[in-house]
């Protein structure tokens, strides 16, 4: 799959090499899109407001999720900032953009505007709500995505209220992600047709969509009320528990022998049939009793190597630390800031260095010559 322009020589191939990418700033499900395509070779040019780009100079930014981008101030409430947004449209190959339903249509930067100039764009819009319906325009976080999409009302211990986690489902996982995932559709369904289309990313559909096979399981009755199910902590073979040193380590016992080995490494003996759920009170509290007893590394020795499914709950700053993500190379230090490294790994592109993000002073490649450039940057419209 080859891009509108050039290749960028400087920046590592990877599997989307050739492939151009406007981001317009904003906040983290649509950075989030950016760094996926971009860490597997997609020239990404991040457009900022002026001032933002203005203030930060020429310091790269070590922001994760402009890792391997470039990044350009843009004036688009001002004809001539749109009007140069529209050149650089017209030499790329999808642009990412994150406002509110009719936002870009009043910009003039919408997606029949671009189509207009660039027939072959693949145009993704990321939201909360979606292009249509009635909460379409109307403010909304992660909390609130995952709230109407059904699947809040799941996450929480027994007796508790619905927890949410963090803003993994709505804002990366049924955003970011999946408006990478559309990028990726639409420039494959473009090899056949020769032209672009519009992608309408929402996070709450994205959250519905991930949840798909406990909607089914909600429907035929194998799933009941939150935390009561084998897999959302109400059975005592998948859940946390406290060790002696007040850390945590997680089991995922489920299968037979696994739950065996489990026993034998923990010493447990005695135990009633954990095939009734009547009985998983008991065999809690007799796990959380064993495991309070040595500390959390201790219990690391105990169960390495092993197929117990026991494992420590690591920290964000241990977990790069951990033998396993070492070996793996799973984590990176990317302008002083350690960092995962790119996923998936395709066998034929392993993950290349990755840079933080800098400045882009030439646009020449991108339709804009210098001088053009330069009365922009004199007018202020250019950063």
């Amino acid at each position: 799959m080859t891009g509108v322009g050039h290749d960028d020589p400087e920046r590592p191939r990877g599997p989307l090499s050739g492939v151009r990418v406007l981001e317009l700033a904003g906040l983290a499900p649509g950075p989030f899109a950016g760094m996926m395509l971009a860490d597997h070779g997609a020239e990404v040019l991040r457009v900022d407001r002026v001032a933002a780009v203005a203030a930060a100079g020429d310091t790269p930014r070590t922001d994760v999720m402009d890792r391997g981008k470039r990044t350009i101030g843009l004036d688009l409430k001002s004809p001539e900032g749109v009007a140069a947004f529209k050149d650089l449209a017209a030499a790329a190959d999808v642009v990412i953009e994150v406002f509110r339903p009719g936002v870009a249509e009043r910009l003039g930067i919408g997606p029949e505007d671009l189509h207009a100039v660039n027939p072959r764009l693949v145009y993704g819009r990321m939201t909360g709500w979606g292009q249509d319906g009635p909460l379409a325009r109307t403010a909304g976080h992660d909390i609130d995505y995952i709230a109407v999409a059904g699947v809040l009302s799941m996450l929480g211990r027994a007796g508790g209220p619905p927890t949410p986690p963090i803003n993994i489902l709505g804002d990366f996982a049924g955003g970011g992600l999946m408006l990478a995932y559309g990028v990726l559709l639409a420039l494959f369904e473009r090899e056949r047709t020769g032209r672009g289309t519009v992608i309408d990313a929402a996070m709450v559909d994205g959250a519905t969509t991930l949840f798909a096979m406990f909607f089914d399981s909600a429907r035929t009755g194998l799933w009941g009320p939150r935390g009561t199910n084998l897999l959302d902590t109400g059975a005592p073979m998948y859940d946390t528990y406290e060790t002696a040193d007040g850390e945590y380590v997680a089991v995922g016992a489920l299968e037979g022998p696994f739950w065996a080995e489990l026993l034998e490494r923990t010493g447990l003996t005695g135990l009633p049939s954990r095939g009734d759920p009547a009985n998983w009170p008991a065999i809690r509290a007799r796990l959380a009793e064993v495991f309070r007893t040595r500390t959390r590394d201790e219990w690391q020795e105990v169960f390495d190597g092993s197929d117990a499914c026991v494992s420590p709950v690591l920290s964000i700053a241990e977990a790069p630390h951990h033998p396993h993500n070492k070996a793996r190379a799973s984590f990176t230090d990317v302008g002083g800031v350690v960092q995962p490294t790119p996923a998936p790994r395709l066998r034929s592109s392993p993950p290349a260095p990755l840079t933080p993000a800098t400045r882009l002073h030439d646009l020449t490649s991108w339709g804009l010559d210098e001088s053009r450039a330069k009365a922009l940057r004199d007018t202020g419209v250019l950063a």
